[in-house]
């Protein structure tokens, strides 16, 4: 076990929790030196040491980058990786925020299995990773009698003023889902975007005009076009993650 590496090994990384939730497994705390690259992250252990992390978000983690930050790490070592640890979480004075953008889309499959999200039909078959066209969405519900459900599902950890606002940086990737969303739902389908914010302190949910005005001004106008939007603030704990209470949101 490395050095700084907390003792809590009862669960596994990203393991199934009660009420659809996950576990974190064991966690490293360490403190933010910098993040660059996009996928890195130089922090320093409790000990003393000092590492590069994996940070699993493309995005730019507006206001939940700067050094001196606490954070919490979790461990994959065993040579098969380059980086042995992935930041999961950076401790804000409102909220721990999770920032690992791979998690939402576990956490609603796990939530979804366990028939969890009122707005999704019970005792559905899930499907993750889908291909639609020319994108892959995140899940796919199948019931019987009932059109399928397909799923974008959104990582949100920027908060202001109880806000929180997506996208974090101007997303051209971003917009090609709403389409592909829209297509979907004009063809029968439920086409749903699901934003689920890594935090506890959001009251309510925007689109980020002020970073991405086209990611906004099309998401409103699919929204029209029968997309489906869902914000739902999820429950940091040091233990794990839950989903939490929806939003209502702004447009």
């Amino acid at each position: 076990m490395p050095d700084g590496m907390s003792t809590d090994t009862t669960h596994g990384y990203l393991s199934a929790a009660p009420g659809g939730g996950l576990y974190w497994g064991t966690l490293t705390r360490a403190t933010l030196l910098r993040r660059y690259k996009r996928f890195l992250a130089d922090v320093r252990l409790d000990d003393g040491s000092l590492i590069t992390a994996h940070t699993a978000n493309t995005g730019a983690m507006t206001g939940c980058s700067e050094p001196g930050r606490p954070v919490y790490l979790s461990w994959h070592g065993g040579g098969a990786r380059k980086y042995d640890y992935t930041l999961e979480m950076v401790d804000m004075p409102s909220a721990l925020v999770g920032v690992n953008t791979g998690v939402p889309n576990r956490l609603l499959y796990v939530a979804a299995e366990a028939g969890v999200v009122p707005e999704f039909l019970e005792n559905a078959k899930v499907r993750r990773e889908v291909r639609c066209g020319d994108s892959r969405l995140d899940l796919m519900l199948q019931h019987e009698g009932g059109p399928d459900v397909m799923v974008e599902i959104k990582n949100c950890s920027l908060v202001e003023d109880g806000t929180a606002f997506f996208p974090d940086a101007v997303t051209q990737r971003g917009r090609k889902h709403l389409e592909e969303l829209a297509r979907l739902a004009q063809s029968g389908a439920r086409a749903v975007l699901f934003i689920l914010i890594q935090r506890g302190d959001a009251l309510r949910f925007a689109p980020a005009d002020h970073i991405d005005p086209e990611w906004g001004q099309t998401l409103r106008r699919v929204v029209g076009q029968g997309v489906e939007v869902l914000a739902y603030r999820a429950d940091v704990t040091l233990t794990g993650i839950w989903l939490g209470e929806r939003l209502p949101i702004i447009l």
